[in-house]
């Protein structure tokens, strides 16, 4: 993230600077004009009639109190034409944003700086599988595209330029010549694979871990990437039973090859460049779910929550609306609402008139880096089992804004894209014309190549869109039709829970996951054989589902999904399952039945179970008396809850940043320090249990070999002395948690500029939280750079299915995507106080808690 500040400020600061100097006035053009005028030039209008081609009939569109639309129309084309319009509205400069990202053409909106990044998107070809997706749809999903698609070029018709949104007013001082393009189908579709990227795979471990081991022995890998805990829950341990159980998952084969002797780090470099527009990978991005039957609710009927972390930004990615047919018709068969993205039709995650849903991401490993042995002779072959072939080639032409085009060559293996460049010899001090150094080979004997690439897996690859299931979702009326939607999700592959107005409870994984002839996806692996390669996928019956299991309940969080004794292979990469072991807690231990209340207060549950660890045994140690009294005060009476307003927190997570540090840094490359989160909390975990393990030692002291309970003191006496000199001698001034802990909401693109003058225009915050990584209340932060921000729950919603008008939700910042517009950030403070608002369902409330009724029509 702090990369894209610095990509994209160095993109505007020549042109955007230049501009205010030749501008008389250029202060007050940012302070006054933009923010007074010109940005309420593209507010949505919400009352009134508009006339547009292409209906069918009148929409009726209602906005609430929220501004979230709630659209009724009578033909499922008017429908999605008008959520199509609305979202376009609302929200087309992250839908532009989005879509140049898909598309790898951010440098025909910022330059040549990011041409890079770019040509990395192009290299991956979501927009090319996008095209072929859309080939490949139905002609039922056809139809809801392009209606969405038809609504959004009715909004842009006409609207263009500022008056689309205020960002349009800052690019066309960058770049004059920008325009905004029509909306096609394939847009649409290309956000599916940038949101696959976010949760999909496990390909930042296999690096970490190949270049680790150019330094750590296997056995000590091993131990900063434990297996999934026995005593956390697993979600389903007998498949279609009962849940919730505990267990762990069993490796596979893992190879023998030696991957570490192969340079990573040029791939690393372009998988950061990814994190420069679409947010962190950070491994502790997931999200909670639960549902609980009516056996343990006060209504006798289930209640059902949800909310699915991801990088923190502005505006928020979901926009919340609702879909009506009037009347509900085989012909017209919606009638939902939850969360939607700008620019795809349809409803992600919610309810409608029968069955309600919701989403964590199961984390498959569905990505794997094969090595590909390259002809010396010509770069245009590769090996495969002892033959060169060549590899396919696709020629892309990069547009840049303000200069010339740049023309790539992707290479494409049988694994995939060719993601790297091609190296010389793998080792400097290894003469390629020596013979008796060719050919290399690792420890286990096995040939390397002397030049290589290294080509890229991936489920979302290959056609497939995750966005049919989404439409069957949003119409299915039972178990059997939820399901059966189910089987048509690709990727990302998911956790989904379900709920129905009949009482009935369940959850299925769907998706593409692939089954591996050898290895066990961790580490790459040689691409010039077929030993390692995929064979096929999980069978969609073979894959963990349950309903009304006899436990009551259903939770997930990103934990172990399988039984342990599950034949085949998900991911060695869970999550480390303590969110999902708090959540279990709480549902068993609920004092009384369960109802609306409880729900909320889970979902803001900030427990710490790393400090229920960890305090325990600071306290236990002979410290200086001074700092004695101070870990006392703060430490001895916490309770572990890591609200916005405690000040012991900030004390503990001060320390916890200190102690992993201290603990870990003297023994990893800088760029593999630890970042804290789930990982790290169960390495420590269990490493405090081995007062006297060699991690404890710090390299740096050649005269003493450190013990676990001096590495401990050692870091609360260094956290005391860094508080001290910020705060004061007393730590009377230390704050609350909430403001080391804010979230700042930041546009993606402009409010990262690096100058205040534009990102004061977009950004929102701070905001104080409390909460934290692998906490319920999911607010991550990153160790080694900031206590602030940077994963959040990106929404919360509780369906009540005996009374779904009963229903309560919020997302981070606002529904509108307009800054300076009343519902920009209104949303935020509600949020960060984990507060709800209702999620209206009857339209006699919608109607009456409507600030504006729009009606489009023919």
């Amino acid at each position: 993230m702090k990369k894209a500040g610095k990509l994209i400020g160095r993109i505007l600061i020549g042109g955007i600077l230049l501009a205010l100097i030749a501008a008389t006035g250029g202060l007050y053009y940012f302070k006054s004009h933009l923010p007074n005028k010109v940005a309420k030039e593209s507010f949505p209008q919400i009352d009134g009639k508009i006339k547009v081609d292409g209906l069918d009939g009148q929409v009726d569109v209602y906005r609430d109190g929220m501004g979230i639309p709630h659209i009724y129309a009578t033909t499922s084309h008017d429908l999605f034409f008008a959520q199509g319009y609305v979202h376009a509205q609302e929200r087309f400069w992250q839908m532009d944003s989005w879509r140049h990202i898909g598309s790898g053409s951010l440098s025909e909106m910022f330059g040549a700086g990011q041409v890079e990044t770019d040509a990395f998107l192009r290299t991956l070809g979501w927009k090319t599988v996008a095209e072929q997706e859309w080939e490949q749809l139905s002609p039922d999903a056809k139809a809801i595209v392009q209606s969405y698609t038809d609504g959004v070029n009715a909004y842009l018709k006409e609207h263009d330029g500022a008056a689309v949104s205020l960002e349009y007013a800052i690019v066309g001082l960058l770049s004059p010549d920008y325009k905004i393009e029509p909306w096609t189908p394939v847009n649409s579709l290309t956000w599916g694979k940038a949101m696959a990227w976010d949760l999909g795979g496990n390909m930042d471990d296999e690096i970490e871990r190949a270049i680790l081991l150019k330094t750590l022995s296997p056995e000590q890998l091993a131990e900063l990437y434990p297996a999934y805990p026995e005593d956390y829950p697993v979600i389903v341990p007998a498949i279609g039973e009962n849940v919730n159980s505990f267990g762990s998952q069993t490796a596979n084969t893992v190879s023998d090859f030696q991957s570490s002797t192969f340079n990573f780090q040029p791939v690393a470099e372009n998988l950061a460049l990814l994190e420069t527009v679409l947010g962190p990978t950070d491994s502790d991005i997931g999200s909670n779910s639960w549902v609980v039957s009516g056996e343990l609710t006060t209504t006798g009927l289930p209640l059902l929550a949800n909310d699915m972390h991801l990088a923190i930004q502005m505006p928020s990615i979901w926009i919340q609306n609702s879909l009506h047919c009037i009347p509900k018709t085989e012909a017209c068969p919606y009638d939902v609402t939850g969360f939607s993205f700008a620019g795809v039709p349809g409803v992600i995650a919610g309810h409608n008139d029968r069955i309600a849903w919701g989403f964590t991401n199961l984390g498959p490993d569905v990505q794997d880096l094969f090595i590909e042995k390259v002809n010396p002779e010509n770069p245009n072959q590769y090996e495969v089992d002892g033959k060169w072939v060549d590899f396919e080639t696709r020629k892309e032409i990069i547009k840049v804004v303000g200069g010339e085009p740049v023309e790539i060559t992707v290479r494409i293996s049988r694994h995939g894209p060719v993601i790297s460049d091609t190296y010389g010899p793998l080792k400097d001090d290894v003469d390629p014309k020596d013979p008796e150094a060719i050919p290399f080979k690792d420890e286990a004997g096995i040939e390397l190549p002397q030049n290589y690439v290294i080509a890229l897996s991936w489920t979302a690859l290959t056609p497939n869109t995750p966005f049919e299931a989404v439409w069957g979702f949003d119409r299915a009326q039972n178990w059997e039709e939820f399901r059966a939607a189910a089987r048509m999700w690709s990727v990302p592959a998911q956790n989904l829970i379900y709920a129905d107005v009949d009482g009935n409870i369940g959850y299925q994984t769907p998706g593409t996951i692939p089954i591996r002839k050898n290895g066990d996806g961790t580490l790459p692996v040689p691409g010039w054989n077929s030993e390692y390669d995929w064979t096929g996928y999980i069978p969609f019956d073979d894959l963990p589902y349950a309903f009304n299991p006899a436990s009551g309940f259903i939770a997930t969080a990103n934990n172990q999904a399988n039984p342990r004794d599950y034949p085949y292979l998900i991911t060695m990469d869970w999550d480390h399952g303590q969110r999902a072991a708090r959540i279990v807690d709480m549902i068993q231990n609920a004092p009384a039945k369960i109802d609306m209340a409880y729900i909320q207060n889970m979902h803001g549950d900030s427990k710490s179970l790393n400090a229920e660890v960890l305090v325990p045994i600071l306290l236990s140690l002979q410290l200086d008396p001074q700092l004695a009294s101070i870990r006392d005060q703060y430490l001895s009476e916490w309770d572990y809850q890591e609200t916005a307003d405690s000040k012991a927190t900030s004390l503990f997570e001060w320390y916890w940043w200190n102690l992993v540090m201290d603990t870990f840094k003297d023994d990893l490359p800088e760029a593999y320090w630890p970042s804290g989160g789930g990982r790290w909390y169960l390495v420590m975990r269990e490493l405090v249990q081995q007062p006297e393990s060699p991690w404890w030692d710090d390299k740096a002291t050649a005269d003493k070999v450190e013990t676990r309970d001096d590495i401990f003191a050692r870091a609360f006496a260094e956290t005391v002395d860094q508080i001290q000199k910020e705060y004061g001698k007393d730590l009377a001034n230390l704050p609350a948690w909430g403001e080391l802990h804010g979230a700042t909401f930041r546009n993606q693109t402009l409010g990262k500029a690096g100058i205040s003058l534009i990102e004061d225009l977009f950004n929102r915050g701070p905001f104080p939280t409390g909460g934290g990584k692998s906490i319920v209340n999911a607010t991550g932060w990153v160790v080694g750079e900031s206590f602030e921000v940077a994963t959040v729950p990106s929404e919360r919603e509780i369906v009540d299915l005996s009374n779904l008008n009963n229903s309560i939700a919020i997302h981070t910042t606002g529904e509108s995507g307009h800054a300076y517009h009343p519902h920009y950030a209104d949303m935020a403070p509600l949020w960060a106080n984990v507060e709800y608002y209702p999620m209206w369902w009857e339209q006699d409330s919608i109607i009456e808690d409507a600030e504006g009724h729009l009606q489009l029509v023919p």
